[in-house]
């Protein structure tokens, strides 16, 4: 179909690929023990979205513009990088550090979780030349519609995706519910999990197309 092979491996890998542990992952574990699953879902939801950007530009070529320009890369890259590091120092430097396995002071709308899952996978160029790199492998040189094939390949990784962040999301609200940690431990773990954001970021900033 589409000239689509070794779909099963394509869909196993895509799977494992999913699991693997990043910033995204980290996000909607952080927001589902914060404020349960449902905002876990929204910053998946935003990740999903951005996700099919990703494939749909690079279904029409404009990836490949951030895989052979440096200066396009670069600038995205930075983007993403100072976006991580950004959302890694608002928790770091937080007088009053929202704790991530009790109820927040002020929990955070939706919309704006939804939006920083959006941008948190958009703003890196990894995605991007992930899918260049990946997907095409699975697509024979012979088939009729290479692009519909691409965008075809990218919504069922997509769908993966958004189960498995789905169930990360309800699972870390259920184990949260489970532990009682006190709010001074809950303030540092908070501030853990912006290290982490910001160890991402500065992994990005110093990212080059030529370790992948």
């Amino acid at each position: 179909m589409l000239g689509i092979h070794d779909l099963s491996l394509f869909i196993i890998s895509g799977l494992l690929l999913n699991m693997a542990p990043g910033p995204d992952s980290l996000l909607i574990v952080s927001r589902s023990a914060a404020q349960g699953w449902r905002s876990g879902s929204a910053a998946a939801l935003g990740i999903g979205t951005g996700t099919l950007v990703h494939i749909f530009a690079a279904a029409l070529g404009l990836s490949t513009i951030l895989a052979t320009s440096a200066m396009a890369f670069t600038v995205v890259k930075y983007i993403g990088a100072a976006y991580l590091l950004y959302m890694g120092c608002k928790l770091v430097f937080s007088q009053a550090a929202t704790p991530v396995f009790n109820k927040p002071v002020k929990e955070l709308a939706y919309k704006a979780i939804f939006l920083q899952g959006f941008f948190c996978n958009l703003l890196n160029p990894k995605v991007a030349v992930f899918f260049l790199a990946f997907v095409p492998q699975f697509i024979s040189n012979d088939s009729p519609s290479k692009a519909l094939a691409f965008i075809l390949l990218g919504c069922i990784f997509n769908a993966n995706g958004m189960l498995w962040c789905h169930f990360l999301a309800i699972s870390s609200a259920k184990i949260s519910h489970r532990i009682q940690i006190s709010r001074t431990f809950a303030g540092w773990l908070d501030k853990a999990i912006g290290a982490v954001f910001i160890s991402f970021g500065i992994k990005l900033a110093l990212y080059s197309r030529s370790s992948t």
